[in-house]
């Protein structure tokens, strides 16, 4: 009835992302520290604010996708 996929199962393995995506985590890896200064205040209360990994991921992904190709450019 149900059945386990991984995201990765349906992304090809030469995938442009897929190093893209490395080099990303790599990054939030090492600004973790600052994000978390950054965000301390939410802790003291206020509305809870997106990860701001998220944010970086969906817009390096709307800068990567809306790219045209030159065939889509028009002259």
């Amino acid at each position: 009835m149900f059945t386990m996929c991984r995201l990765d199962d349906f992304v090809p393995a030469n995938d442009p992302l897929r190093p893209i995506r490395l080099w990303l985590n790599d990054a939030l890896i090492r600004m973790d520290a600052v994000f978390s200064r950054m965000y301390e205040s939410d802790a003291r209360g206020g509305r809870p604010s997106i990860a701001p990994e998220k944010l970086i991921r969906a817009l390096l992904l709307e800068v990567l996708y809306l790219i045209r190709s030159d065939g889509q450019r028009s002259v």
